[in-house]
């Protein structure tokens, strides 16, 4: 059916052929069977290595990558196809297949890097990346009214959400768009990624680093000794389930925004003092039904006793405004649904905290290898073929770090555009 050689240029010579081979002959995706009343589909794995050939060929969009394989022969060949696939097959796909069957083919490729020891996972680094949708809000040359109203719905595509990234020019800025986002855990000292999951852009990262910490710790069994992450994770839960439920460090740094005294002291009996250094008096619990949390309230022991208030005077020794302001004087309220003495224990400020931390720029750098192959500018409309597309990005990934480490190229792992041209 095919003429092996025609259409060949010197860029896709028989040998670059080959490194294809090599590469697609590691994935492991099942073969459905065949039903002979209708049209004889396309073999999910050829589909898969044909997305993979996309990406690392930087092929930009569905309709471009259908015209590369029919002008090519070859690479349908190596891909597995026995006639050329349309966009409508590939658009299929990628809307209509499971998430998790990519999932376990990633997951089967992680367990291969861990298995030759190339993933050790001691240090795990989390963060998330901005995924712009295909719709015209986000194109700012266009014309549309309420552009970001998280209540308009974009028409071009429903399963979108809206949320804002930083950027950094000069200075930090905020910049809202439509989309999603990919959550990752991943290796910080080989810069692989282990886990991974597109969610809409309105969920937080902090609502999903938990269930995949727990992922991991289940499917891999990594002696992981420390959770890296940005202010973005400060919170009490998540800093309690890496002390407790995994026996590592947390390297969090402290988010301002997460207390209104991130500061509070605490005397020798567990009890928080006022700027004076008076023990506050409890005023018992109270469900905050906001935060869905249990706090202790304590105020001030002036305007809490008067046996106090005559042994100390009747007046805040600080004057402070709070004082004559408010019903209680100062407040304060601790958490007691989870242990607040955990981040006590935390040296934020030592060596060994800021150099761990400093791994946590790993993942930016695997972030920028997934946009070099396209995956935040997905060519696909809705939340299962963009976690598809996202999915099939990370697959690349480990593939390619996997061909690296069993052709004696432990060096390479993390050459994802240039290992095939030079190996």
């Amino acid at each position: 059916m095919y003429q092996p050689n025609l259409l060949l240029t010197k860029e896709l010579s028989k040998n670059y052929i080959k490194k294809f081979e090599l590469l697609f002959s590691l994935l492991k995706l099942p073969k459905e069977p065949f039903k002979a009343k209708r049209r004889p589909p396309h073999p999910k794995y050829a589909l898969l290595n044909a997305l993979i050939y996309k990406n690392l060929r930087s092929v930009p969009t569905l309709l471009e990558l259908t015209r590369e394989i029919k002008n090519y022969p070859q690479v349908a060949q190596i891909c597995g196809f026995s006639s050329f696939p349309s966009i409508e097959r590939f658009s299929s796909f990628l809307k209509d297949t499971p998430n998790q069957i990519f999932q376990v083919t990633r997951e089967n490729l992680a367990k291969e890097l861990i298995g030759l020891s190339q993933i050790n996972g001691r240090y795990i680094s989390a963060d998330s990346c901005p995924i712009k949708a295909n719709v015209k809000e986000n194109n700012l040359k266009t014309n549309v009214p309420n552009r970001f109203d998280k209540a308009r719905i974009p028409k071009g595509d429903p399963d979108a959400r809206l949320s804002a990234y930083a950027v950094f020019p000069d200075k930090k800025k905020v910049q809202f768009f439509w989309g999603y986002r990919n959550f990752i855990l991943n290796d910080a000292v080989t810069e692989l990624p282990i886990a991974e999951i597109t969610e809409p852009a309105n969920i937080y990262e902090q609502h999903l680093i938990i269930p995949q910490l727990k992922y991991v710790k289940k499917v891999f069994r990594l002696p992981i000794d420390a959770v890296l992450g940005d202010s973005a994770f400060d919170s009490y839960n998540i800093i309690e389930f890496i002390v407790k439920g995994l026996k590592a460090k947390p390297v969090i740094p402290k988010n301002p925004r997460r207390s209104k005294d991130p500061n509070i002291r605490l005397s020798r009996k567990g009890i928080p003092t006022c700027v004076a250094g008076f023990e506050m008096v409890s005023k018992g619990k109270f469900y905050d039904k906001e935060q869905n949390r249990v706090r202790h309230k304590f105020v001030c022991p002036i305007k809490a006793g008067k046996k106090f208030a005559r042994k100390v005077g009747w007046f805040c020794p600080w004057n402070h405004p709070k004082f004559f302001s408010n019903r209680y004087g100062c407040t304060t309220n601790l958490r007691i649904d989870v242990d607040t003495s955990i981040r006590q224990n935390i040296d934020y400020g030592s060596q060994t905290f800021k150099k761990l931390y400093n791994l946590r720029s790993s993942t930016e750098r695997i972030f920028s290898r997934l946009l070099s192959i396209l995956m935040q500018r997905p060519s696909v409309v809705g939340l299962n073929a963009t976690r598809n597309i996202c999915t099939i990005a990370h697959i690349t990934v480990l593939a390619i770090a996997l061909a690296a480490v069993k052709t004696g190229h432990k060096n390479k792992v993390r050459f994802v555009k240039s290992f095939i041209p030079n190996l």
